[in-house]
């Protein structure tokens, strides 16, 4: 993705200002939600293995497959609790909407949890609903 390009996280930032020197690994997510908001744009951007990078070991599956037909259009973060930069767990709710190929369009609620360890922030899992 162009860096100059507004950043899929729908935080307004340019992609290079926002999540993509975390994709690059340049930065580590200093949040619960920054990891999430850049694990959003990792969908967006079809960026598999950053997703597994950001995976908690315990709950990591083998592969991540991702739907080339999705695309992610708009991020909207409705609720965080704890996840800051001296926390060891976070949660996060969000919407993210996506069309399909098909021009269907949808919306992915879900309840995040993160987990800080050795000053590097991963998802463990959620609950969608």
């Amino acid at each position: 993705m162009d860096d100059a390009a507004r950043c899929p996280c729908s935080s307004g930032l340019p992609y290079g200002e926002c999540c993509g020197p975390i994709h690059a690994g340049s930065v580590a997510a200093p949040t619960a939600q920054a990891l999430m908001r850049s694990r959003f744009s990792a969908f967006a951007v079809g960026d598999a293995a950053y997703l597994l990078d950001s995976w908690h070991p315990s709950t990591r599956p083998a592969s991540v497959d991702l739907e080339e037909d999705t695309r992610w259009l708009r991020l909207d973060v409705l609720s965080t609790s704890a996840g800051g930069p001296f926390d060891d767990r976070g949660e996060v709710a969000f919407e993210a909407r996506y069309r399909t190929a098909e021009g269907e369009r949808g919306v992915l609620r879900e309840r995040s949890r993160f987990v800080r360890e050795r000053g590097r922030w991963y998802y463990v899992d959620g609950d969608v609903g």
